[in-house]
């Protein structure tokens, strides 16, 4: 989301911006008519900014449908995560706030617990890429992950920033080194899906879930099509 629209960029590029449906409501419905029942928000605005904005779109998304969201992007704080869990999500992913603040994320993935607070580990390079994409860490991708496995986290999202937006296909070898590095870890796939073989290929490596937005939005891949995945 930004200014409150479905959108999508290219590779984290805030310039490279398309918008998709200005009513992120009805795609969400849309969604959920097709049996959807997990919902993957972000707040572009919010990773910018570095604090919540878009809470009111979750709010109403949240109040106007029985979809399961996670929620990510600018939660940044105590105040961000209390209006996140309050306006609806099930689920917040923290990036950003796991590399910068990491004794805060420890904090919550201590009181919320593993099944509540997901670890956002976005690579460029294989090297930790936070704040939006903006930002470049030298924290390998792998030990961040098997770090925070090992203090409790269940799920990661993890996004190839080189293949997100281009519909080029995931980064398979991402997931693959993960699986080996966290064998029991709930993988979600992020970036770079374009047609359902992708789907197909990280159901058979048991990739726990994969986010598709920009194939949907483009109709390379049917929202009938995924029913067979859904559980």
């Amino acid at each position: 989301m930004i200014d409150g629209k479905c959108v999508r960029l290219t590779q984290g590029d805030y310039g490279k911006k398309t918008i998709y449906n200005e009513n992120p409501l009805e795609v969400a419905k849309e969604f959920e008519d097709a049996g959807i029942r997990r919902l993957h928000l972000v707040d572009l605005d919010g990773a910018k900014a570095k604090k919540v904005v878009n809470w009111k779109v979750l709010e109403r998304i949240a109040s106007q449908t029985r979809l399961h969201i996670d929620f990510g992007g600018g939660v940044q704080s105590e105040e961000d995560l209390r209006v996140v869990f309050e306006s609806g999500a099930k689920q917040v992913t923290g990036g950003s706030i796991a590399v910068k603040k990491p004794e805060l994320f420890e904090k919550w993935l201590s009181q919320y617990g593993g099944d509540k607070i997901i670890l956002g580990a976005d690579a460029k390079n294989e090297k930790v890429a936070v704040s939006g994409w903006e930002e470049g860490t030298e924290l390998w991708v792998y030990d961040f992950i098997e770090n925070y496995v090992e203090k409790g986290i269940s799920y990661t999202i993890s996004t190839d920033v080189a293949k997100d937006g281009l519909l080029q296909g995931p980064s398979f070898d991402l997931y693959k080194n993960i699986q080996d590095k966290c064998p029991d870890l709930h993988i979600i796939a992020s970036g770079g899906v374009s047609k359902l073989e992708d789907v197909e290929k990280l159901a058979e490596m048991n990739v726990y879930g994969v986010i598709i937005g920009k194939a949907i939005y483009e109709n390379r891949i049917k929202l009938s099509e995924l029913k067979r995945f859904l559980v």
